[in-house]
């Protein structure tokens, strides 16, 4: 079949290209005409900081919308008349703000508890009607310009608050295009030629500009978070790039070995062209793999990534070879000598010479490898889940210093109140609920609680309790369960009212317990699916059991290294990293469905090249330094591209999810591309010799044939 798609492409070249423009400009006219609104409200349906939060929104509107922490200090004291009239008057130029819907002042009665001790230092609590990702950025803009107006009369005024952080994660970045320039470097150094250089940024381009219109357009019937478009971007990216340059590599080694450019292609579409097809249906599964997690608000993330993979590798398999029918013989031209590779001769070159070294001393180089990945892997059994707080934000931006200003001033746990609701119907309630913030105020672990306060309609109560310690504290997220398990229900017995703890810690606590539950599920399935379909294109059992183990091994080691820096410490300041906390509880979800699916590309790749020759020849030993001499440079090379761009989420950023999920995706695929590709693959396929391809018979009979490599050595040199 996808020789005769090859010859048709070929053949129909112009009609090929046309079509996809066609589609390309359609999908983007579809994209920006009926384009989905993104969902934005982060929900875990059934969760007791939703039910806490669902009552906000019932009966306490302005304690449910995003908030700002306007924090200011002077060394006049926030008493000073002089003090008091010029932030009074703030607070009224805030509230007139669009969207504004109450401000509770450190100078009003139920605003006592926001003047620190000292009295050097208050804050005031913004409410906005709306949810913190709605609030134009214009008005947040407007806010601090206002605010910013009073450090000259002596003041210091910094903000905190969800409002914020959100304005803050839409500034514009630039590291996309370092890592792009860098990209084109990589490939150009790789193939040494301006034309070979540029199809696969072309192909890459057009799969994923259409692939994030799809995107765009699936919003409007699943949830899509506002992030998708970027990790979706990153994905098709990666995967783009890579796929086109397995396939360009087969095409230039075919005529370098004096084929016609109709053959070249077909060749390279019948070995390459099926291994990305494999290798796209893997990553595609992976992604999908989200959907077990059960998170309405990431379906779209699963959708979208999985649609940009698709595409690309659609256009990988149609819109390339078109264009290489185009290039033909000129695929070297507008090339510089010294970077020029020609294939690499039998018997010969570096990756030839490195695969018959490691398979000399199998035994030696397994067990190097293992132990490097289990050294590397070791910090994950502490991994701790959970979300860094504003501590965690570089001292440039004004989140953490007003997390300083709090914490001096107020102690940390005033960074990240817990929300106590309950609905109420009765007098007796309220009083129930009195003796509950009694009983909170000599609870260990916690700082200050509130008095009751009831809602407007009467149908709901809260009490808002300060922690001793940080929002990502450990001990603040133990405080949580313990109010929930012991301290509430003891408190609250006999009475029938029903009290939920809530705040945006509680709602972390929550996400990361959900998390560890269902992650479980996802690696099952996602491994086991994967099985399956590596079984039936390699015809072995041993392959499929040992590249799954040594995908696992490869993550598990990025883990490790993401606990390491960012939860212990260990080499932060070179990543930026001012303080440790936990790991972001969707970074190991997002971290195994990206690296899984890309990790069984470069395994496809490499072992689609082995077995190849091994059908070939029937010399396993021979077969694997063959796969590893014809595909080591290409696969350096698109981990290579990976790393730099990944790297750049690293460096180019100040957010530190974006660093952790960065730092983590860079060294899987290194890990992967070093140690395991290029050690432990070649050193376990070396001591397992034939058994690396048995496969019982009634199973052979049992399950569908899907091969990679041309299935005779004839049916190869017809091509």
């Amino acid at each position: 079949m996808l020789d005769r798609l090859a010859r048709w492409t070929y053949t129909h070249r112009w009609k090929t290209l046309i079509i996809w423009v066609v589609a390309l400009f359609g999908s983007l006219f579809l994209s920006s005409a009926v384009k989905g609104p993104y969902e934005k409200n982060f929900s875990l349906p059934g969760a007791e900081s939703q039910k806490a939060l669902d009552l906000l929104k019932s009966h306490f509107q302005s304690r449910a919308g995003g908030t700002v922490d306007v924090v200011f200090e002077t060394d006049r004291g926030v008493n000073d008349p002089a003090v008091k009239a010029a932030v009074s008057s703030l607070f009224g130029d805030i509230r007139a703000l669009p969207g504004v819907d109450e401000i509770v002042s450190p100078y009003e009665k139920n605003g006592a508890r926001q003047l620190g001790r000292g009295g050097k230092i208050a804050f005031s609590e913004v409410h906005f009607k709306a949810q913190a990702p709605d609030v134009p950025k214009d008005v947040v803009d407007k806010l601090i310009a206002r605010g910013d107006a009073l450090k000259e009369s002596g003041i210091k005024i910094e903000y905190a608050g969800d409002v914020i952080m959100f304005a803050i994660q839409q500034q514009p970045g630039g590291a996309e295009a370092v890592g792009l320039i860098a990209a084109i470097l990589i490939l150009f150094f790789t193939f040494g030629s301006l034309l070979a250089m540029g199809l696969p940024l072309l192909s890459a381009i057009f799969g994923i500009a259409i692939g994030l219109s799809l995107v765009l357009i699936s919003a409007n019937f699943i949830s899509v978070p506002q992030f998708a478009p970027q990790i979706a971007a990153m994905i098709g990216i990666g995967v783009g790039i890579d796929y086109a340059l397995f396939m360009v590599t087969r095409y230039r080694q075919g005529l370098h070995d004096g084929m016609e450019p109709e053959d070249a292609i077909v060749l390279a579409m019948t070995t390459s062209g099926r291994a990305i097809v494999f290798a796209g249906v893997v990553v595609v599964i992976s992604l999908l793999g989200i959907l077990l997690m059960g998170f309405q608000f990431i379906q779209g993330l699963a959708v979208g990534g999985a649609a940009a993979v698709f595409v690309t590798m659609l256009a990988s398999i149609t819109l390339l070879p078109a264009m290489l029918g185009f290039v033909g013989r000129n695929i070297d031209k507008f090339h510089v000598p010294a970077f020029l590779h020609r294939k690499t001769p039998e018997g010969g070159g570096f990756w030839y010479r490195w695969s018959n070294f490691i398979q000399r001393r199998p035994w030696t180089a397994a067990i190097a490898g293992l132990i490097a990945l289990l050294v590397l892997a070791l910090p994950l059994f502490h991994m701790r889940l959970g979300s860094a707080d504003a501590g965690n934000d570089p001292e440039t931006l004004t989140t953490r210093r007003a997390y300083d200003l709090l914490s001096k001033g107020f102690g940390p746990g005033f960074n990240g109140p817990l929300i106590l609701a309950a609905p109420v119907s009765s007098a007796a309630d309220i009083q129930a609920l009195d003796r509950l913030a009694t009983t909170l105020d000599t609870t260990p672990g916690v700082a200050a609680a509130t008095p009751v306060f009831a809602s407007p309609s009467g149908g709901a109560a809260i009490i808002t309790v300060y922690p001793k310690t940080s929002p990502q504290d450990a001990q603040t997220s133990e405080l949580v369960k313990r109010l929930r398990r012991d301290v509430i229900p003891s408190a609250m017995q006999g009475t029938g009212v029903k009290v939920y703890v809530g705040g945006l810690t509680a709602v972390f606590v929550d996400f990361a317990t959900k998390i560890a539950q269902r992650l479980p599920v996802l690696i099952i399935v996602v491994i086991g699916l994967s099985f399956l379909l590596l079984m039936a294109v390699f015809r072995s059992i041993l392959v499929p059991v040992k590249a799954a183990l040594m995908n696992l091994l490869s993550i598990g080691a990025a883990y490790g290294v993401i606990v390491a820096v960012f939860q212990y410490g260990w080499g932060r300041s070179i990543v930026g990293v001012g303080k440790t906390g936990p790991i972001e509880s969707w970074i190991p979800m997002m971290m195994f469905t990206i690296l899984f699916g890309l990790s069984m590309d470069y395994e496809i790749f490499l072992l689609s090249r082995v077995r190849e020759a091994y059908v070939e020849t029937g010399d396993n030993a021979a077969s694997v330094a063959d796969g590893v001499a014809q595909t080591g440079r290409v696969i350096t090379a698109a981990a290579a591209i990976m790393i730099v761009v990944f790297l750049t989420f690293v460096i180019g950023f100040d957010i530190r999810q974006v660093k952790e999920i960065g730092l983590g995706l860079a060294v899987a695929v290194f890990v992967d591309v070093t140690f395991v590709r290029m050690v432990l693959v070649p050193a376990t396929m070396e001591l397992l010799g034939n058994a690396n391809w048995w496969l019982p018979k009634w199973l052979d009979r049992a399950i569908p044939k899907l091969s990679i490599e041309q299935s005779t050595p004839r049916e190869l040199e017809r091509v």
